[in-house]
């Protein structure tokens, strides 16, 4: 069996939709276990609902616009639309009771911001049944179960797995088509799995059904070296091996999420990513091989903070107060991505959440002075040459510089 996953850009417009549906009748000989991202820009436009929500703003205009969009596609899609009219609007009155509660930012946020998928789930599969496939809809939440992290929720791969070994039988007649990004605590609260989480939910399904291979769908021909809109000479890996995926998407290569490759490596699983603009095109092969020479790759990382804490009492940064501050981040919830020491000062760049930074921000100077920079990007070049090294160290507006053998970090600001 096969899995497969299409993100927001592969399903934002009935022609869209029509296009995975294309893609899906080619590869029905397989069994095929399909996970769906929201649609279009959705989970962009959810999280807006959410902040306003939560600062006790009207989302009324946000909530209109979301349901047209879903509206509009649903009409250009089925040639009954009603059949599906009544199951979609009670979906959007619970999304909008969901995001009028009141409770702690992270949590709400989870119980919203799966409708995305959910909705988007829902519309797909009856497409499929209307176009002839013998689809089966399910919900990730009564299978992925995960701990109470909200917004970034660990997997508890045993119970996870036995579920999800449950659905070898419906896939040898059905089409099974799910949500990514969504699993459910112990309590039944939906947890997400952390932002674009979607590629890693189709492996937690590959690598517990052991599928022949999981593909990710995406506008894009492969693997690149670099993003081809900030860099048009970006090239395409026929393959890559699993370590150096996985470095990739630790630095923030946005074509895979940081926890996929792990649960397919560990199985062996090959994890192909194509082009849904054009499947017939070969893509890229992530499995365990040796590649020489790799060109440089080049990650830019938007929308990051630099936080740096220096000590109050003009004595050193020592191993005791790097333990406090280890300890505060690990328990806020966020990933550094790059970090830097002197002799009196500690300096960390992480993603900017805005509620979770100032939270730590707001931790950290208990115990130390804080400053802190926002709007930055960051870039990474691994397996650079002398010529590359030379050119992003020079960019104008670096603020934070740091090299090991394999790759060049740079935080920028103001970057164009």
């Amino acid at each position: 069996m096969k899995v497969f996953k299409f993100g927001g850009a592969s399903l934002k417009s009935a022609p869209a939709i029509q296009n995975v549906t294309s893609i899906i009748k080619s590869h029905s000989r397989n069994q095929l276990l399909v996970v769906v991202s929201a649609m279009g820009k959705t989970t962009d436009a959810l999280e807006k609902i959410i902040s306003l929500s939560q600062a006790g703003k009207s989302f009324a205009e946000e909530f209109h616009n979301i349901k047209e969009f879903h509206f509009q596609i649903v009409n250009d899609l089925f040639k009954d639309p009603k059949k599906i009219t009544d199951q979609l609007n009670s979906l959007f009155d619970e999304l909008q009771n969901r995001a009028s509660q009141k409770s702690e930012y992270d949590f709400v946020y989870d119980q919203v911001i799966g409708f995305g998928e959910i909705i988007s789930s829902t519309i797909v599969h009856h497409f499929f049944l209307q176009e002839g496939l013998p689809s089966e809809w399910i919900d990730s939440r009564k299978y992925i179960h995960t701990d109470s992290t909200y917004r970034e929720g660990q997997v508890e791969w045993n119970a996870t797995g036995k579920k999800i070994k449950a659905l070898e039988v419906l896939l040898n007649d059905k089409v099974i088509i799910t949500q990514g990004f969504i699993g459910s605590n112990s309590r039944g609260e939906t947890v997400s799995l952390g932002r674009e989480g979607s590629d890693f939910t189709a492996a937690i399904y590959g690598s517990s059904l052991l599928a022949e291979s999981v593909t990710i769908w995406k506008d894009v021909p492969g693997v690149m070296s670099a993003d081809p809109k900030r860099l048009p000479n970006a090239i395409v890996f026929e393959e890559l091996p699993y370590k150096e995926t996985a470095e990739m998407a630790y630095y923030g290569a946005s074509v895979i999420h940081p926890k996929t490759v792990k649960p397919l490596a560990n199985k062996g699983i090959p994890l192909l990513v194509k082009s849904f603009v054009d499947s017939s095109l070969d893509g890229t092969k992530i499995h365990e091989c040796h590649v020489d020479k790799l060109p440089p790759l080049i990650v830019h990382k938007e929308n990051q903070c630099l936080i740096s804490c220096k000590v109050t009492d003009y004595s050193f940064i020592n191993e005791e107060q790097l333990g406090i501050i280890f300890q505060t981040i690990s328990e806020s919830g966020i990933r550094i991505n790059m970090m830097q020491n002197s002799a009196i000062s500690f300096s960390f760049c992480v993603d900017y959440r805005e509620n979770r930074v100032l939270k730590l921000i707001e931790t950290l100077s208990e115990n130390f002075e804080v400053y802190y920079n926002s709007g930055l990007t960051l870039i990474t070049v691994k397996n650079y040459d002398s010529q590359i090294f030379d050119e992003y160290r020079n960019l104008k507006g670096v603020i934070l510089e740091q090299s090991s053998r394999a790759a060049l970090q740079v935080l920028v600001k103001d970057f164009k």
